[in-house]
């Protein structure tokens, strides 16, 4: 399957992200801040990104815009997430983020939004809610 970083700063929805995105058949590497997050993306050559929006050191916004100015990076698709996602918020597509979740979310849906967007196999500069 795919290698997946994920960037959660609350340690009971790292660990249950984690054990999905595992239980899926992914490789995972989970990390508490968006910084610790960049350094993952530059070492493990991740398939994809899954990550909060709101983390300390570096946002899961300023993660994707980094993503996004590295040409080694550029195309890595990013799934960005919050709980505070208002409609219409320039926040996730400014940075060119994959895909948008709205917390809470179910398994089900993240599963299926990871699916989604290793299926399409690129970014498409759109930013569609919940994918």
């Amino acid at each position: 399957m795919a290698v997946i970083v994920v960037a959660e700063d609350e340690p009971d929805l790292l660990t249950v992200t984690e054990r999905l995105l595992r239980r899926a058949g992914h490789t995972v590497t989970a990390v508490t801040d968006g910084a610790a997050a960049w350094e993952a993306v530059q070492r493990d050559r991740p398939d994809i990104v899954v990550s909060d929006i709101n983390m300390p050191q570096l946002s899961g916004l300023e993660l994707c815009r980094r993503i996004r100015d590295n040409p080694d990076t550029r195309l890595l698709p990013v799934i960005l997430y919050s709980g505070a996602l208002v409609p219409g918020d320039p926040g996730p597509g400014e940075v060119r983020a994959t895909a948008v979740l709205n917390k809470p979310f179910l398994a089900r849906e993240l599963i299926d939004c990871v699916d989604k967007v290793l299926d399409a196999g690129h970014i498409d500069g759109q930013v569609p809610t919940a994918f």
